[in-house]
């Protein structure tokens, strides 16, 4: 019992269970049977996914050799884009790399539901990214490291994740009430 001091209580009264939160949580959640294909169909776009990157950004180009540059400067790349004379050779490159990150942030917390949550999507694709981009700089002919497309990227991916991959993972991912 707890004991009042001038009319204040010293801790809260207990609250009354959170019954009809956890049912409408329950309800808003696909059935076992569609919940498992939603999770299939997302992984085989996420495999579909990642053999269109691999094409993108994977695939030699030894005419751009002499082109190639390092970028470990944040902001650099993008400044260049800006610069150019064609407005369209800038949104291409900008915008491209910002596409490219979108899918990651809509199927990554369908696939993996531990992965659900901006910061944990960020730093996901975050990596993901630093990995491709590593690959590029170390291993592919015509091709550089830019931090500058890690950071585009990583944007992209958290635009998916606000727009459309926060719902689709509770929908078919919904959170177990807590007791």
């Amino acid at each position: 019992m707890a004991r009042a001091v001038s009319g204040l209580r010293l801790w809260p009264r207990p609250r009354a269970p959170k019954a009809p939160e956890a049912d409408r949580r329950e309800r808003h959640a696909l059935a076992l049977p569609l919940r498992l294909l939603a999770t299939a169909c997302a992984f085989v776009f996420m495999v579909a996914f990642a053999v269109v990157l691999a094409r993108l950004t994977l695939q030699p180009s030894p005419a751009s050799e002499a082109l190639t540059h390092t970028n470990m400067h944040p902001g650099r790349s993008v400044r260049a884009y800006l610069d150019q004379p064609a407005l369209r050779d800038a949104v291409k490159q900008i915008g491209g790399n910002i596409l490219l990150g979108v899918p990651f942030g809509v199927l990554v917390p369908v696939v993996a539901p531990r992965t659900r949550g901006p910061l944990r999507v960020l730093l996901l694709t975050a990596v993901v990214m630093l990995l491709v981009e590593f690959a590029q700089g170390a291993l592919i002919t015509g091709r550089a490291f830019d931090i500058d497309d890690v950071i585009l990227n990583t944007t992209g991916a958290l635009i998916g994740y606000l727009l459309l991959g926060r719902r689709m993972s509770r929908a078919v991912h919904a959170r177990r009430a807590r007791s």
